[in-house]
This record gives structure tokens, sequence and C-alpha cells, in this order.
């Protein structure tokens, strides 16, 4: 018997009726071709860190984790096979002399997984994860393989750069890299309103900032980074820190920097707001979680930024964009609070990241996305038989 799939959480369980680990592309084609023929579906798991069910199948789980390592680069571009783990990429690129733009918060995620759904990290001045992609190599519904680049087949680059795993199996990805750089990361806390009133000042002279709230105390960790080579020195420009309070500073290579490593296992709502929109909706949530929520929001509510791109099915398509994100220990309730955060999110325009809990549906989705028939004609195109397409992908990207 298939053994059940548990994500990192423990909020999503089910057991597929196979799994695959494919040692090469031409593994991934024959069996592509087998459920197609079969009329089975093939759903590509990363490291199961979201708790969305993009990858639940009653088919074929497909996980590249035997497909790993960093391919070739050139010192511009570096290209790495999907199953790549954040962490092990980080170490490759550096070997290399490399790095990549920008990273999330956490890093045992694969490269295809992190892109496939919108990972993001920090900074007005940084797009998610899947803005530094140029390139990708995947094997479509048919089992053919297709290259996707700035060459071949640009027109498609704004849909397989960010595409829920519906246009085909992703198997390479290649990223704009730089030579490495060291980052110098600084916490300390603060009382919200200190943090509000000095948000933009911190956002616009830090190259990332974001930060944490904490609702039982009113209390925030602010959180910023800048390199050590080029950017200006930021105490110059930034407001005078609250005295007496706890920091705490590091210095390292942007892989070994940003992401965090934790133990403590949550579940999370984020929505991604029209920048525009973040004092209203804050100030909402802020009454929310306080009147309605303070006995079971235990933990922290996470603030971070994110510039406008391009890609059809982004969250921060077309507008700079700040994102909210409400965390709960996987100990403690979360249905009642996260569908309430939702409420407000969606009054304020926002979108909800493709990985982590929402509650919305094609009839829902549609209206936030410009491009969203340009993606579901080039999902029919790639994948016409539906190999991709779980009942789960079908309520995302399917009105009924």
């Amino acid at each position: 018997m298939t053994r059940e799939f548990v994500n990192w959480s423990g909020s999503l369980r089910f057991t597929p009726a196979d799994r695959a680990e494919p040692a090469d592309e031409a593994e991934v084609c024959d069996l592509v071709r087998r459920a197609r023929a079969t009329r089975a579906t093939v759903r590509p798991v990363g490291s199961g860190h979201s708790s969305s069910p993009l990858v639940r199948t009653d088919g074929i789980l497909l996980s590249l984790d035997r497909m790993a390592g960093v391919i070739s680069d050139d010192g511009r571009v570096a290209t790495a096979w999907a199953g790549t783990k954040l962490r092990a990429l980080g170490e490759g690129l550096y070997d290399a002399g490399l790095a990549m733009d920008n990273l999330g918060d956490v890093d045992y995620q694969s490269i295809a997984g992190a892109t496939a759904t919108g990972t993001h990290g920090t900074g007005i001045g940084f797009g998610n994860l899947s803005t530094q992609v140029t390139g990708v190599r995947l094997v479509t519904g048919t089992g053919d393989v297709l290259d996707v680049d700035a060459r071949r087949n640009p027109e498609l680059l704004p849909a397989v750069r960010l595409s829920l795993g519906a246009l085909g199996v992703v198997t390479q990805v290649t990223l704009d890299v730089q030579p490495t750089y060291q980052l110098h990361r600084r916490s300390w806390c603060a009382h919200l309103d200190w943090t509000l009133d000095h948000l933009a000042v911190l956002q616009h002279t830090n190259r990332n900032m974001d930060f944490y709230w904490y609702p039982r105390s009113d209390q925030t960790q602010i959180r910023v980074i800048n390199r050590t080579d080029t950017d200006a020195a930021p105490d110059r420009a930034q407001p005078r820190l609250p005295d007496g309070e706890p920091r705490q500073s590091q210095v390292g290579p942007t892989h070994r920097t940003i992401p965090r490593h934790r133990e403590l296992r949550f579940e999370e709502i984020e929505y991604m707001l029209p920048s525009e929109a973040f004092p209203a909706c804050f100030a909402e949530v802020r009454r929310r979680v306080r009147d309605r929520h303070r006995r079971v929001a235990a933990w922290r509510v996470l603030v971070r930024t994110i510039a406008a791109d391009d890609i059809w099915l982004s969250n921060a398509y077309g507008r700079p964009t700040t994102t909210i994100a409400c965390l709960q220990n996987t100990s403690l309730p979360y249905d009642e609070y996260f569908r309430d955060m939702e409420a407000v999110f969606r009054h304020y325009g926002g979108r909800p990241h493709w990985g982590k809990k929402h509650w919305l549906g094609a009839r829902e989705l549609r209206p936030l996305y410009p491009r969203w028939d340009d993606f579901q004609a080039v999902r029919r195109r790639l994948d016409p038989d539906g190999v991709f397409l779980t009942p789960d992908l079908a309520r995302l990207l399917e009105e009924s």
C-alpha cells in the first residue's frame, strides 16, 4: 500500500494511488505518457511545506528529490534541477562564487516548488522568487519536453515562471544570479505604534525590512538586512531606535543570513495587498484580532513587501505589494480566526498566497488576475487532457 503523504505542518494528509521518484527527465516523460494513456493524474510535489492542497491527488504523486543539484552557471545565470532544495542551491551557488538576489524565510523548499507557488522574501525593490527565473524546462501533459526562456517560446515565460504545477512537471529552472556578497542582519523590538510610525522610512532605507507583531503584547520584532559592501550606512538615515531594547546582529552570505531555521510547526494564512491599502487593512486586522481573536491568536503576524511584476499568476502582478501573514501554532485552532482575517484581506483587494491557507476558488480568484484567461489558455494547450488537473486544482482554476 502506498504510504500516506503528510505536509510540513501536518494539516494536509492523503494517500495517493502511487508515488514516483524519477531519476532523470526520460523517466518523467515516460511516467506522464503512461498517466495520459490511463487517464491518471500526476501531481509534482516539492518539500511539502505548503499547507494548501495543491499537491493532493488520488493519482500519482511525483517527487523530484532525485533530480537535484546545480547543473551549470556562466556567472550571470545558473541552471539547477527542479528538486534542488533552496539550502543546497545556496551552498552550490556559493561554492561557485554566486548568489541569488533574494530569498524567503525558509530554505527547505525545492526551487521548483518555491517558484511555482510565489514564495517571496521582503524588500520594496525585490519581487518574489519567480521573478529571478529566466528559463524553465518542463515535461508537458503530452509527455514532451519544452524549453521556455527569452529565445525559446518566450511568450510562455510569464505563465511558466509561476504555474502551480498546472502546466507540466518542471525539471530544470534557470535563475538570474550575481557574484556572492555579504549581508548584515539586525533586529530589535519596539511597540507597534512606533513601528507603524516609522514603517515607510525603515522600508525605504534598508535593502530588506519586515516585522512581526505580537498581538497580546502589542510589541513588534523589526528585522532589517543590508549589504556590507554597497549599501550606504543605514543608521544615518534611519529613525533613532528605542532605548534599552534588545538587538541582534548577524553577518553572512545571502543563503545563510536571510532564511531562518524553525522547529515550531505552524499554520499560516497570507494575503498580498496593494501597498496603498495596507494601513487601513492592518488597522482592521489589529482591531479584529484584539476584539475577537485574542484568546486564540497566541502567536504572531508578519508584514513584508514585494515589488510589482508581470507574471500572470503572481500575487504581486501589476502592483507594489505589502503582505500580511497570520501564523498559528499547529496545536491551536485556526479556522475561525483565519476565515475572519480572509474577509478583511479580501475587502482590501488582497490576493491569497498560493501555498498557504485560503478558501477561494476560481470564481473569486479570476477577477483578481488580469491575465487569468491567458494562463488558462496556456494550461489547456500544454495539458490538453488534464493530466495535472486534480479536483483541488480544478476548484482553483476552473469556474463551475
